[in-house]
């Protein structure tokens, strides 16, 4: 019987020049067709162009479970440079556990920032490694590390990884060009700290087999071979596999594990397939899965949350890069929340209730928003009460390939990239998605948002206990019958329903669920629809898509 292997995804992340590609060779046990930056582009220009892979394995630590065996650590080693944070954004959805890694002679940089932002979005759990500590002059280095180590800890502190470990190393000394003779420090002390760190990730390989393919290459005589991890589900020798982009089916031929062959894999394994009669330039990157388990999406509704480091506001209409996955397009957005009725109520997790109506929304409200016009209104009257939940439609400039309830992350990557600021805007999951290209017409009219607006009037005179005629609220031309079924307010509190039109001169019924004996006494000259500054509020409700 073979030993039992448990892998646990490790993303190495940090800023350019941290030495994070040092940092994962001083680590691995075994490097993958991807690692170390063997791309020529790599070495031409030295630094990380791709998503690197790597692996370490050691004994299984007690607290994983009883019994021989062993745990690998898979190194995703993602570029620092900030033109290439979509590939940071893909290897991180990939990851169970971080490393970031901090040149201790700079300390946190905009990269870096960018990076814990993204850690905080897609894992739980992350270990500092302070690197470089070989440029610390030989008498100050203790004092040194211990300055940083504590300049972290209250940099992370308001974050979910406050008290997380901090191990100061060397992954290189002496830097680039010295020789492979020389031994990295505090590499084995690291080791120990992942192993203390490892935990048993959520795997289920039941479902629809899913793959994010990060290489796609071919092998003389064998086939092409798409690397990736797998995302759910499992895979086995001579299953079929779809790309989905392409719209192209394949039959496994082999696979292997960093250079191990084996006949079966399942979620959160990193495995290369291997198909026949495939062009690997057709593919970079991208899904392979199930046949027909995978749609092609022009529009998606998500929730989301914005990401507090960001700054200025939201605003609807406004367009942002969209990565789902390893694919990053560009999308324009829409935002609204609950309806005021709904405000209070409990939002199930990663459902979405098309029954519900919705408020649209100028920009997405937060603390620091700017608010709009009518916000600085009822900021007036009291503090604004934020929604629970806030959505988005995203409406893509082409169309992309994902799963539902997978991780989207909207940014703005066109901001100057030497500018000290946060350029992820916001993350949540995609709870629908709209494969119909004309899902303006076919889907949206489905989706309940509205405009809220305000209009007074007031009551004529009472035609009955439960019905009185209103004017002053619309024009002699207006036609009345597309405002039948919103909703009125009598200053007195009670509620009611626009009915329809009564005569020409723009007049209307409204009907009073409520019994209307008390006002029977009403003139045209003291009847009054009021809300609390004196007049009633009626909410047209205009569909904001």
């Amino acid at each position: 019987m073979a030993a039992r292997v448990l892998n646990v995804n490790v993303g190495v992340l940090g800023h350019i020049d941290s030495g994070k590609t040092a940092l994962a060779r001083a680590l691995s046990t075994t490097g993958s067709t991807a690692a170390f930056d063997r791309a020529p582009q790599s070495r031409a220009r030295g630094i990380t162009l791709d998503l690197g892979f790597s692996c370490l394995r050691t004994a299984l630590p007690p607290h994983l479970g009883p019994g021989p065996g062993e745990l690998q650590f898979t190194l995703v080693d993602c570029p620092g440079h900030a033109s290439l944070i979509r590939t940071i954004i893909g290897g991180a959805q990939i990851i169970d556990l971080m490393m970031l890694v901090i040149d201790v002679t700079k300390g946190m940089q905009t990269q870096s920032a960018e990076c814990l932002v993204i850690g905080q979005i897609a894992c739980q759990k992350m270990v500092v490694v302070l690197n470089k500590i070989d440029l610390l002059p030989e008498g100050k280095k203790q004092s040194a590390i211990e300055k940083m180590t504590k300049k972290m800890q209250k940099t992370l502190e308001n974050t979910k990884f406050s008290g997380c470990p901090i191990v100061a190393v060397a992954a290189k000394p002496g830097g680039p060009e010295a020789p492979e003779s020389e031994t990295p420090l505090g590499v084995s002390e690291l080791i120990e700290v992942l192993k203390s760190e490892a935990y048993l990730p959520s795997r289920d390989p039941s479902g629809h087999f899913l793959m994010a393919v990060d290489h796609c290459f071919s092998i003389k005589g064998q086939g092409t071979v798409m690397t990736g991890t797998i995302l759910s589900g499992s895979v086995s020798l001579g299953d079929n596999v779809e790309i989905p982009a392409l719209k192209v089916t394949k039959k496994v031929k082999s696979m292997q594990m960093f250079h191990t062959p084996v006949t079966y894999a399942m979620q959160g394994d990193r495995v290369g397939v291997c198909v026949t009669q495939f062009d690997p330039k057709l593919l970079e990157r991208g899904l392979i899965c199930t046949p027909d388990s995978l749609h092609t999406i022009h529009a998606a509704i998500i929730s989301l949350k914005k990401i507090q480091y960001f700054r200025g506001a939201l605003q609807t209409k406004a367009k942002f890069h969209i990565t789902v996955g390893h694919e990053t397009v560009m999308g324009r957005v829409m935002f609204f929340s609950p309806a005021p009725a709904n405000i209070n109520e409990e939002i199930q997790e990663n459902v979405f209730d098309f029954e519900k109506d919705y408020l649209y929304q100028e920009e997405y409200l937060s603390k620091d928003s700017v608010s709009s016009e009518e916000n600085k209104e009822n900021d007036q009257a009291g503090e604004v009460q934020l929604p629970k939940q806030q959505w988005a439609l995203l409406e893509f400039e082409k169309p992309v390939t994902c799963p539902k309830l997978c991780l989207v992350i909207g940014s703005k990557l066109d901001t100057d990239i030497h500018a000290n600021t946060c350029r992820l805007a916001f993350h949540g999951v995609l709870l629908q998605g709209m494969e119909d290209k004309n899902y303006t017409e076919t889907f949206l009219p489905k989706l309940k948002v509205y405009k809220q607006k305000h209009k007074e009037g007031q009551v004529e005179r009472v035609m009955d206990d439960y019905s009185v005629i209103g004017r002053s609220l619309f024009k002699k031309e207006t036609n009345i019958q597309i405002f039948v079924g919103l909703k009125v307010k009598l200053s007195t509190g009670e509620d009611g329903i626009i009915d329809g039109g009564f005569g020409q001169s723009g007049k209307f019924k409204i009907r009073i669920p409520a019994i209307l004996s008390r006002f029977s006494s009403f003139t045209e000259d003291d009847g009054h629809m009021r809300n609390e500054k004196g007049m009633v509020q009626i909410h047209l409700r205009l569909i904001a898509v």
